[in-house]
């Protein structure tokens, strides 16, 4: 039955395949027809918009929060590098207090010295989605501060995921993403 129903539609994809050759030879055989030309618009001047400044867009990033011992041990201003939302990637913009930190700790005054990375996620997500996402973060830290000659065996990554969380709109979200830099024991 089934090879009966299969012999009948190829039989009738068979039977389609002249007719669509003719079609086609018979539209190739015609002279294109031209678009009637559009009619011309008239224009007229338009009141240029008042200048108006873009609105300011909420905070979609997380911060790393260095620990006051190390700023004033290193010397490093309280700018803070950002992440983007649901991600533990840094940005490019946004490491030069890395990049001071890691030249602390590989050669400056606090060389040798332990350092703690915690994550932090904001609330929105399950529990331990964010858990794994705030250790992303703080892994994220880890990997950059190595790669910038800050030895990993001196720093210990964890998660606190949203324990600490206390944002309830995006701006305080904002503030729950990042990772805290600490001295380690």
């Amino acid at each position: 039955m089934k090879k009966m129903v299969v012999a009948a539609r190829i039989a009738s994809i068979l039977a389609a395949v002249p007719c669509v050759s003719v079609l086609a030879a018979c539209a190739a055989s015609k002279p294109p027809v031209e678009p009637p030309a559009p009619e011309p618009i008239a224009m007229t001047p338009v009141a240029k918009p008042m200048a108006i400044a873009p609105p300011t867009p909420a905070p979609t990033t997380g911060i790393v929060f260095i620990a006051s011992e190390i700023l004033l041990a290193c010397g490093i201003s309280d700018r803070d590098a950002f992440f983007p939302f649901d991600s533990a990637t840094l940005e490019t913009q946004d490491v030069a207090p890395l990049n001071a930190l890691a030249t602390c700790f590989s050669s400056g005054p606090l060389k040798g010295r332990a350092m703690r990375l915690v994550g932090h996620a904001d609330p929105r997500g399950p529990d331990d989605y964010n858990i794994a996402l705030g250790l992303r973060r703080a892994d994220s830290v880890e990997r950059y501060l190595d790669h910038r000659g800050v030895q990993r065996r001196y720093v210990d990554t964890s998660s606190r995921g949203a324990t600490d969380a206390t944002g309830t709109d995006e701006a305080g979200w904002a503030k729950d993403r990042r990772v805290d830099v600490m001295l380690g024991s």
